[in-house]
């Protein structure tokens, strides 16, 4: 079991920038994939960005490839999301997430935090 709180959401001008964390906790942060997902009502939920557990290799979505960075503390059991320059558009709940390193789905998501972003 994989226990996920995010954190570092709020209120940001366009251009802004904000740093969101989540924090794991439960049996092990070894072995998973973490990932950061997005949802605004009326959508469906958007991939944003993922760091898997071998290598650090991320992935972005195209709508966030240079603007978003995600890195991870392993010591920690931290996942960051650095979000740069924001725009309207980047608002959404974003959620992070887990999975182990061989499962194609996502199996842990935490409750997610607000990020809005004004013109």
């Amino acid at each position: 079991q994989v226990q996920l709180v995010e954190s570092g959401g709020g209120l940001v001008q366009a251009g802004g920038s904000l740093r969101l964390s989540c924090a794991a906790s439960g049996r092990t942060f070894g072995s998973y994939d973490m990932g950061w997902f997005r949802h605004t009502p009326g959508k469906e939920r958007e991939f944003v960005a993922e760091i898997g557990w071998i290598g650090g290799i991320t992935s972005y979505s195209d709508s966030v490839k240079g603007r978003f960075t995600i890195s991870r503390d392993i010591g920690k059991k931290t996942v960051y999301l650095q979000m740069n320059s924001l725009a309207p558009e980047d608002t959404a709940v974003y959620y992070c997430a887990a999975k182990h390193y061989s499962s194609n789905d996502y199996d842990y998501w935490g409750l997610g935090t607000q990020v809005t972003v004004s013109s």
